[in-house]
């Protein structure tokens, strides 16, 4: 059984945080959101560190490279920021062609940053010099999750109409697609062998990553789940619009059930992100209430 605990509650953003990202190696932690800065926290001191940058509109998504010292930004605006974040200065500023991105993440194995825009389409630069090599159509609406497997070059996009697309990364071409959920995809995961979705629905799927068909579902959450965090290798936790945290084995059987209903000072809105690292066993959760939680997970 994992015991959770609250070690601390980093204050200072004025308005919701929409993401996080975590650099484990060096213990910091990244968020942003409706503030007009990315706002670096040091986990090892759990205290507030600098604003890392200034960001002329909301932050819609945070990718850290830890191989690349670099910290990606997608903005409401469509502007796709990449951060070196040792200095930290402004390597490059992409951009899509309409609407934001809503999803961004690096492919190491090709030396690749891919970003999915609102209108469903991809785009892949070169991680060295940030030329665009190509531009892709994954779904016909929007897209607001997505999840790499670069072990078994496999990625999954879950989009606005409830399906879950499988591409190889080695050359992108569609593996399967599959009507999952029945509203707007939210999160997705790789846990223990399987592709672990949530979605708008409120609802909670386990499907098999070579057909998607669905092994096991259930109701996690009373509204959207918008973070799937695995913490090792059969278990994971999950957050939601419904203001809780649980964490969940693959079998879908809960452990923990964490909310201000049960006497937890949790968060009082909804929660739209969290984080884990691994090496401090810290989860970092924010939201709407303008916090981030971290928590203590003891296995």
């Amino acid at each position: 059984m994992v015991e959770v605990t609250l070690e601390n509650t980093l204050i200072g953003h004025q308005n919701p945080i929409y993401t996080l990202a975590v650099d484990e190696q060096n213990g910091l932690l990244y968020s942003a959101g409706n503030d007009k800065g990315i706002v670096e926290w040091d986990l090892n001191t759990m205290k507030f560190k600098r604003v890392l940058c200034t960001v002329p509109s909301s932050v819609y998504n945070l990718c850290f490279i830890p191989e690349k010292d670099l910290l990606v930004a997608t903005l409401r605006t469509g502007g796709i920021l990449v951060i070196r974040k040792s200095e930290p200065e402004l390597v490059a500023k992409l951009a899509v062609e309409k609407g934001a991105a809503f999803v961004v993440k690096a492919i190491l194995t090709k030396n690749e940053l891919l970003a999915i825009d609102e209108y469903g389409k991809a785009y892949v630069w070169n991680l060295d010099n940030f030329e665009l090599l190509y531009s892709f159509k994954v779904s016909n609406t929007t897209v607001r999750s997505l999840v790499l497997d670069e072990k078994n070059q496999t990625l999954a996009v879950g989009d606005k109409n409830g399906y879950i697309h499988l591409f190889d990364t080695r050359d992108y071409h569609k593996i399967n697609s599959a009507p999952i959920h029945t509203q707007s995809v939210t999160s997705l995961a790789f846990v223990d062998g399987f592709l672990i979705s949530g979605g708008r629905d409120a609802k909670m799927y386990k499907t098999s990553v070579t057909d998607l068909s669905k092994v096991a579902e259930v109701t996690p959450h009373m509204f959207t789940v918008y973070g799937i965090i695995p913490l090792g290798e059969s278990i994971f936790a999950t957050v939601s619009r419904d203001k809780t945290i649980k964490v969940w084995d693959t079998e879908f059987k809960l452990q923990k059930n964490i909310s201000r209903d049960r006497g937890i000072d949790s968060h009082h809105l909804s929660i739209n992100s969290a984080v884990y690292n691994s090496s401090l066993q810290l989860l970092c959760t924010a939201g709407d209430d303008k916090l981030v939680k971290v928590w203590k997970l003891t296995f």
